[in-house]
């Protein structure tokens, strides 16, 4: 059997940046907070857990004075740099290069923006971080979508702005801006903007690739991680012997029977070195 990790899986810049300025701060500090999971895998959590890093809601984020935290790579809302001011907090932002850009425009756009004839729509998934993070350029006003089903939320009397999520699918976005046009009437404006993460974009080409190549697929990937099962998802519309798991633990050895090749693959959020666990484990129990 041979057994080979896909070289485009792991993590992409913006969530390597964020673990890199964990990791730098805590060799100073034993002491260090960062407001929601840093990434949506729950074993990396742990790692940095066990170095001193303490995740914390925004509950008690707005209860903390002084303290020092760090804002993950999804992005925050202004609400948040608001609270670091009044209550002397020091923050170390790791927001994605790619999510601040997008905040930036979404801003600019809702500055300058006649709510009476016009409105900003976000592609995305309602309640996720990076969405709140957008959600808040508006102060609240932008209508989140998560599909072509529910373009209905859109008031089509009004000219519309469009933007998505940077991890949501192309195609998906693609397939609500041709629903859309199809609806806007004739005299009104319809903006849509492409702010899909092209990283993220190409993973989802190459993923496709590589799980056609194996006999199984073993996605390594947190559950809560909303690119891992978009990932997860195109493995299995090319690979329907492809399986979805956390970490070495969770190998089903007997869905490996017979198979001459094995792929292991993850989610943007997925460190490496999981990825290699697993593909260690498989090896050992191969050789004996």
């Amino acid at each position: 059997m041979t057994v080979e990790i896909d070289n485009d899986s792991g993590f992409c810049f913006g969530v390597l940046s964020a673990i890199g300025k964990a990791e730098e701060e805590l060799r100073r500090s034993r002491e260090l907070y960062c407001l929601g999971d840093i990434v949506h895998n729950g074993i990396e959590c742990e790692r940095l857990q066990d170095l001193g890093l303490k995740t914390i809601n925004h509950e008690q984020f707005s209860n903390l004075q002084g303290a020092k935290v760090l804002l993950r790579a999804h992005g925050e809302p202004p609400s948040t740099y608001q609270t670091a001011r009044d209550n002397g907090i020091t923050l170390i932002d790791a927001t994605c290069p790619v999510v601040l850009k997008l905040q930036q425009r979404i801003h600019r756009q809702y500055q300058e923006l006649d709510s009476d004839t016009g409105q900003i729509v976000i592609f995305g998934q309602k309640g996720h971080a990076e969405v709140l993070g957008l959600v808040g350029q508006t102060d609240g006003t932008a209508i989140v979508i998560e599909s072509a089903d529910e373009i209905d939320r859109i008031d089509f009397n009004k000219d519309i702005f469009l933007y998505s999520q940077t991890t949501k699918s192309a195609s998906s976005y693609n397939q609500l801006i041709e629903k859309i046009a199809e609806r806007v009437p004739e005299g009104r404006r319809f903006v849509h903007n492409n702010t899909v993460c092209g990283q993220v974009s190409h993973r989802r080409e190459n993923i496709r690739e590589f799980a056609s190549r194996h006999d199984v697929i073993l996605f390594v990937s947190g559950r809560k991680s909303s690119n891992g099962k978009v990932l997860f998802n195109e493995c299995l519309n090319v690979n329907p012997k492809s399986y979805m798991i956390e970490g070495k633990e969770d190998i089903d050895f007997s869905l490996l029977d017979g198979a001459r090749s094995v792929g292991i693959c993850g989610a943007t959020s997925t460190p490496k070195w999981l990825m290699e666990e697993c593909r260690d484990e498989i090896m050992k129990r191969d050789k004996s």
